[in-house]
């Protein structure tokens, strides 16, 4: 049964969020409420693996949570051979996927690893997943993560790149916050929720917005990106090394 996330229901003196084992607990339930889109990127993700994963290489789930991303990747892809490699810096999330995964997956070569995903090797890669990860980074480190995983990337392999966005213009910003706001509240979240919860986060987690993402993979050395989804501000990204 999925844990219902009430950890900002009543008023408290916030702090800024990690993600710690009352994090891990009410994840799923967290991120399906909070993030439009998020069910269908994580599905779609498999068909993005049928399409990209190459034999025999090395599929990367950096910033992987409780393993969502793998799981779909891996149902798409499990004839190919493929090592599989999580990676989260959250002690809580990478307990919880590594059993969740292991469960799931039992036959599958896989790895989970508890380090900064700024500090992982990428090597004979054909799918480098980072979904709502590169966000919780220190700006000036994002672009040194992409070469690496560019560099690391077989030729035809891809990154996918899932993040939340802020807009250039003032009020399609406001349009966009205020949307989602809108589908948390019709997931159930109270305003104190709502609010709380943006006052924990808000010095954690800083996006950047369509075009800033855009010339970063290309500083990168990614030729070839596209914006394939978009719900509300949440947005995903391929990016393929020619």
């Amino acid at each position: 049964m999925i844990e219902k996330d009430i950890l900002f229901n009543s008023p408290q003196q916030i702090v800024d969020f990690a993600f710690d084992d009352a994090v891990a607990d009410v994840f799923p339930d967290m991120i399906r409420r909070s993030v439009p889109g998020y069910e269908t990127v994580i599905s779609l993700l498999g068909v993005l693996a049928e399409q990209y994963a190459q034999p025999k290489t090395n599929i990367y789930d950096l910033g992987c949570s409780l393993g969502a991303a793998t799981l779909s990747m891996h149902r798409q892809t499990r004839t190919l051979g493929l090592k599989h490699i999580c990676v989260d810096n959250s002690e809580a999330m990478v307990k919880r996927c590594t059993s969740r995964l292991k469960r799931h997956m039992p036959d599958a070569d896989l790895n989970v690893i508890c380090d900064n995903i700024e500090d992982i090797e990428i090597n004979n890669a054909s799918l480098v997943v980072v979904n709502f990860t590169l966000q919780f980074l220190v700006p000036e480190t994002r672009l040194a993560l992409l070469k690496k995983i560019y560099n690391g990337l077989l030729v035809g392999g891809a990154l996918v790149l899932s993040e939340k966005l802020v807009f250039d213009d003032k009020k399609e910003g406001e349009l966009q916050i205020k949307w989602h706001h809108a589908f948390k509240s019709a997931n159930g979240y109270s305003d104190l929720e709502i609010s709380q919860k943006r006052i924990a986060i808000e010095n954690v987690m800083i996006p950047d917005s369509l075009e800033r993402h855009q010339r970063r993979l290309q500083q990168a050395g990614f030729d070839e990106s596209y914006q394939w989804f978009q719900a509300f501000n949440f947005a995903s990204f391929i990016a393929i090394k020619k």
